[in-house]
């Protein structure tokens, strides 16, 4: 839907613009000015400066060099008021030429990197790698990445650490002071010392991935813009780090879950559970390419997380009926996902595993005891998992009042249409 008062296309086109420049345009105001609120700041008021001249104008042939000059001009203007110093501001200007207006994508001409800076070929990781800075928390790392070079709002990336926007707002509040009073340099780390940052990037990845397979919250279920970049990015990632087991681990992960992604909606964008999708709609090639991947980077006897999760989806993936899935092996491979990275959404998922391979009793006080510890507090996913649980034992009013539990948390749509649908049912048959 276009904004009010703005030509068709547009509206689009600064969608498409925000998707595609936020990063760069954020990144480039952090190098000039070394101050991350102050980016945020003048790149937001770029992109209200577009929305107010580019129906009148049209739209330029290089959004991304229009938004970059813009967000400059204003970045100058209140340091230049804010009496920084002259100094200050031609170092910047010699440093941080104008965006070349037509600069080659090969080159990373425009965003202020050599091409060859670490040996990270593409401009968005290496931004990435830049973000995750050791001397910051590994959250804190991927927290301010996704906000600052993925453009996700606090609210998405709050979902994703389950907390709470306001939590997470002061969490990335402290992050920026932290930087700017450590004085921690914002640049690419030489290529030595890539390796103590790639768990962060690897993170910053996944939750991208995440957020763009199943959006936390709107109309639509999926973004997948982001779940694209994201697997385009862990194949760079991939090609760059062939020895790191977990990146390539990651990318087949990536590509198991996304083969499934044309049947996990129906036409009315209603969420289709695993065991009821259409398998022919799932994408083989997509299979293929991950479980290679995965088959190949398991012989090195490293395994990690991100492995033994991408395992977890194979099993998923290459059952030809939802009857011939391993539920026994996947929960073995849960059991095993949570020595490597103990957490409670782990635990969850061992439970539902569990459930699964023998039966729904078992795996009630699991959840009870999750439920108790008060670690998964506000996630919705744990009473509609109490719920179906219930549901299956017979236990209708029970699990009725779990998926209305549930449906006071959840806050996508889709969840919610599902939620609805069993509560439904087992107010029916309560």
């Amino acid at each position: 839907m276009e904004p009010a008062g703005v030509p068709a296309g547009t509206g689009a086109a600064l969608e498409r613009a925000f998707r595609d420049e936020w990063g760069q345009v954020v990144a480039t105001l952090i190098r000039v000015t070394g101050d991350w609120d102050l980016a945020e700041e003048c790149a937001q008021e770029a992109f209200a400066q577009a929305l107010r001249t580019w129906p009148r104008d049209g739209v330029p042939d290089r959004p991304g060099a229009w938004l970059t000059t813009t967000a400059r001009n204003r970045a100058t203007d209140r340091l230049r008021r804010a009496a920084v110093g002259a100094a200050r501001l031609r170092e910047a200007a010699m440093l941080y030429p104008d965006p070349d207006p037509d600069p080659d994508p090969g080159t990373g001409a425009g965003g202020g990197f050599d091409a060859g800076d670490a040996g990270v070929p593409d401009d968005r990781l290496r931004l990435m790698f830049t973000c995750c800075h050791p001397a910051l928390g590994l959250e804190a790392q991927v927290a301010l990445t996704l906000r600052t070079l993925a453009g996700l709002t606090t609210a998405e990336i709050a979902r994703a650490f389950l907390v709470g926007e306001p939590a997470m707002s002061k969490r990335l509040t402290r992050a920026k002071q932290k930087i700017r009073h450590a004085g921690i340099p914002y640049r690419v780390p030489p290529a030595h010392l890539l390796p103590e940052r790639t768990p962060a990037v690897l993170a910053v990845l996944y939750l991208l991935f995440n957020e763009g397979y199943t959006a936390s919250a709107g109309a639509d279920p999926v973004r997948v813009e982001l779940s694209g970049e994201a697997i385009r990015l862990g194949r760079v990632l991939a090609r760059l780090m062939p020895d790191e087991p977990e990146a390539v681990g990651l990318l087949a992960l990536m590509l198991l879950h996304d083969a499934r992604r044309a049947a996990r909606f129906d036409g009315s964008g209603d969420l289709v559970l695993l065991e009821d999708q259409d398998r022919a709609r799932w994408d083989a090639a997509e299979i293929g390419e991950g479980t290679a991947l995965l088959e190949r980077v398991l012989r090195r006897g490293r395994p990690g997380p991100y492995q033994v999760q991408a395992a977890i989806a194979a099993c998923h993936a290459t059952a030809a009926r939802a009857a011939d899935t391993d539920w026994p092996q996947i929960a073995a491979l849960y059991g095993e996902l949570l020595r490597l990275a103990p957490s409670p959404v782990v635990e969850l998922n061992l439970a539902v595993a569990v459930g699964m391979a023998h039966g729904p009793a078992a795996a009630l006080p699991l959840v009870r005891e999750l439920t108790a510890s008060g670690r998964l507090a506000g996630y919705h996913l744990l009473p509609a998992v109490r719920a179906d649980l219930l549901r299956r034992l017979g236990r209708a009013a029970e699990a009725a009042h779990a998926y209305r539990e549930a449906l006071e948390l959840a806050s996508a749509g889709s969840d919610r249409r599902y939620l609805e649908r069993r509560l439904a049912e087992v107010n029916g048959g309560a």
